[in-house]
């Protein structure tokens, strides 16, 4: 099962990580937006999408197969609090791996579909029999959840994921010296690529030249 999970998260990112980032998930969207990888009104559309494919996906699943094995609904072995700390640290885990990635654009492409892909199949491998290794509040509490009915232990698998996920993305930047405070402008600065900010020399030196010309 830990496996099957990997390979679809890596084949997601293969397919549309071009295209969106392949933003599956809530706690990690919100990760991006807490260090300003991306802007909240970015996330603000992201999210409600998230929530809406994961419940979509459930409704597909109840039609086929019918409510079998909870809808797939993440429940604790264990106690609730223990679910919750374990899915802080799987999701810590995770999101450290996937903002050290976006921060070092020259090892992306293939190699974070791997990456990401491998270290959510070692995680459900590892905690998924003690916690279900969600994640991701959009596949496994919310969807499952609301078309099975099925509560137990529900705000742990938001509470445990979005802070894991918001203290990886902030230790992440944080060890690896990228700005996370400060003003718009700097921020944009610092995400831009060599070639943006060569442009955007290049367009200051142009716009400094004209007065002189005009002098003359």
């Amino acid at each position: 099962m830990g496996i099957t999970f990997g390979l679809i998260v890596a084949a997601m990112i293969f397919t549309f990580g071009s295209k969106s980032g392949a933003h599956i998930n809530p706690a990690v969207t919100l990760g991006f937006a807490s260090t300003r990888r991306i802007r909240w009104g970015v996330a603000a559309y992201y999210i409600p999408a998230q929530l809406a494919g994961g419940i979509l996906a459930s409704l597909a699943l109840y039609y086929l197969l019918g409510p079998a094995a909870n809808m797939g609904a993440t429940l604790p072995s264990g106690s609730v609090e223990q679910s919750l700390v374990l899915e802080g640290i799987l999701t810590f885990i995770l999101m450290a791996i996937i903002m050290s990635l976006s921060i070092e654009p020259r090892i992306a492409g293939p190699v974070a579909a791997l990456a990401i892909g491998g270290t959510v199949g070692l995680e459900a491998i590892f905690a998924g029999p003690i916690s279900g290794a969600s994640m991701n509040p959009a596949r496994s509490p919310l969807a499952p959840a609301l078309v099975g009915w099925e509560w137990y232990g529900h705000w742990a698998y938001w509470v445990g994921p979005i802070a894991g996920a918001a203290l990886g993305a902030v230790v992440v930047c944080w060890l690896k010296g990228v700005r996370i405070f400060g003003s718009e402008e700097a921020k944009e600065a610092e995400n831009a690529t060599d070639e943006d900010q060569e442009l955007a020399l290049k367009g200051r030196e142009q716009r400094s030249s004209r007065p002189a010309e005009e002098a003359d």
